[in-house]
């Protein structure tokens, strides 16, 4: 069999596996979701599914790095026209849409108390790419405001995408960058000046 054959079906089996976790966890918690029950969901024996993981929480920890990774991406993206516009929307739009597009996914995992990692190393991601923006448009002398306003913005950026999710995105996608944008500048204006 050809390799690229066995690394497609591959990718296909590991793709049906987190789709029938996610499904699964609309509906169940996380603890009560079983092997078997995920290979039933996807139609697949167990062990296929122990060819690629060891068990439900290694499948669920590979979904969220996969989401975290594919954000990355996108962020490193538009990093630099959002350093040369001096303001967050030329990557916060384009984050906006990818959570929307993946709005299920996302909505399950932060309403899920197991997938904790997922929120925790969300909020992590944001405090890493944002401490560039802070160091290069405010040039704080005290780097513990740094860390103490990457947190704040951290944390209120996802309840913003969580409770935009909640309420079914009936604000527009203009109308919450409008707010993130103001709410996120004034946090750090008022902290710091800009250089």
């Amino acid at each position: 069999m050809p390799k690229n054959f066995e690394d497609r079906r591959a990718r296909r089996s590991r793709k049906l596996l987190k789709e029938s976790l996610l499904e699964l966890m609309k509906h169940k918690t996380f603890s009560d979701i079983s092997v078997r029950d995920v290979t039933d969901a996807a139609d697949m024996n167990r062990g296929t599914f122990y060819l690629h993981y060891s068990g439900t929480a290694e499948l669920l920890q590979s979904l969220e790095a996969d989401l975290l990774s594919e954000l990355q991406e996108l962020i490193d993206a538009h990093m630099q026209e959002t350093v040369a516009v001096g303001s967050v929307v030329p990557v916060f739009e384009p984050v906006l849409d990818f959570v929307a597009g993946r709005r299920e996914t996302c909505a399950v995992l932060f309403n899920s108390s197991e997938a904790s990692g997922f929120i925790h190393a969300l909020q992590q991601l944001i405090c890493q790419n944002g401490a560039p923006l802070v160091k290069t448009w405010f040039q704080p002398q005290d780097p513990r405001l740094t860390g103490y306003l990457l947190n704040f913005l951290a944390w209120g950026l996802i309840g913003l995408l969580k409770e935009w999710f909640d309420l079914d995105m009936t604000l527009s996608r203009a109308e919450l960058t409008a707010a993130a944008q103001r709410m996120a500048e004034g946090a750090a204006a008022n902290l710091f000046q800009r250089a």
